[in-house]
């Protein structure tokens, strides 16, 4: 075999593997997610988020799929870095869900589970025992990011 057609058999893998490395979905690998609230919501550590736009993205760097970090609509502040438990849902859909639990007086509603797109496995974020105790009595709402939503 000639130098030529070594390097043109190196160029050619090169770019096959460049055409379907992971490097092609680094959005799936990091599930981004761009969500909108129309209303202030609760996440972890008695935080709030007010009305607005808010990237969800599991943490880079991290070999744990179970940190999500939330970032501004512009990616210039951090609100959070929170801890999350693998959670399963029965129907794989084209969109994000996400579970709220609707909280009384006037209280927020605290985001609970948040899914993506494709996938069974999701992931529910941790809260207080105090929390948890009371979310286990305010309704839960699955909201899709097409505006379909479901009670339960």
């Amino acid at each position: 075999m000639s130098i030529r057609n070594l390097l043109a058999m190196f160029f050619g893998v090169a770019l096959v593997l460049l055409a379907f490395g992971p490097t092609a979905r680094a959005d799936v690998w990091n599930q981004m997610t761009k969500l909108t609230f129309s209303q202030p919501v609760q996440i972890p550590g008695n935080e709030v988020l007010p009305a607005g736009s808010y990237w969800f993205v599991l943490a880079s760097g991290s070999t744990d799929r179970n940190i999500v970090q939330v970032y501004s609509s512009n990616w210039q502040h951090e609100y959070a870095m929170l801890l999350t438990q693998p959670t399963i849902r029965r129907h794989v859909t084209d969109h994000t869900m996400i579970e709220f639990a609707e909280r009384p007086h006037k209280q927020p509603e605290a985001l609970l589970k948040w899914y993506y797109p494709g996938r069974v496995t999701g992931h529910e974020f941790l809260y207080s025992a105090r929390h948890e105790r009371e979310f286990s009595h305010d309704i839960k709402e699955n909201v899709g990011v097409n505006g379909f939503s479901t009670r339960s």
